[in-house]
């Protein structure tokens, strides 16, 4: 997608995540309620404490195909078990207590909150269209990390690792 592509179509993708994110909000959970035994330990309280959880049947995705983007037709149309949007996620109820899942996620909160929403989704559509959902860098980036916590690795900061990572792609 050429950068003047992304420019027309950032202000819809833009609104439509503050729409849902609104319509959802008295759903939100902190994800440090739930109690997660091993994300304090990845994870900084101030994080676990500002970050949200909304479980849904359905994980919500922008029409991407409606406003012409239909070469994200195959990511619009995944049944992905959890999606981020800024500082909130939404997963599946039956993927609630997944604790893996939740750190996966909470990778994409920081490459947000680092990146900051343009530039998150800019690299995120770019990683898409060029390598696919499960090879896209942002993705291998959050696959990698929840790999490290999957395989027992001893604790570490993922904010601080995540920030460095994000300072050699961006």
């Amino acid at each position: 997608m050429k950068p003047e592509d992304f420019q027309k179509v950032f202000p819809f993708v833009r609104d439509w995540i503050s729409q849902t994110l609104a319509a959802h909000a008295a759903q939100a959970k902190t994800v440090a309620s739930f109690n997660f035994p091993r994300l304090p330990h990845y994870y900084s309280t101030d994080l676990l404490s500002r970050a949200k959880v909304v479980f849904v049947d359905k994980c919500p995705v922008p029409p991407l195909s409606a406003i012409g983007l239909s070469q994200f037709a195959d990511f619009e149309n995944m049944n992905a078990g959890g999606i981020t949007y800024l500082d909130t996620y939404f997963v599946l109820w039956h993927e609630a207590e997944r604790e893996s899942l939740h750190f996966h996620e909470l990778v994409h909160v920081v490459q947000w909150q680092f990146l900051g929403a343009e530039k998150f989704l800019a690299l995120y559509a770019q990683g898409l269209e060029e390598h696919g959902y499960r090879n896209s860098p942002l993705e291998v980036m959050a696959y990698d990390h929840e790999a490290r916590l999957n395989s027992n690795a001893p604790p570490y900061s993922v904010e601080a690792e995540v920030r460095q990572q994000l300072q050699h792609l961006a």
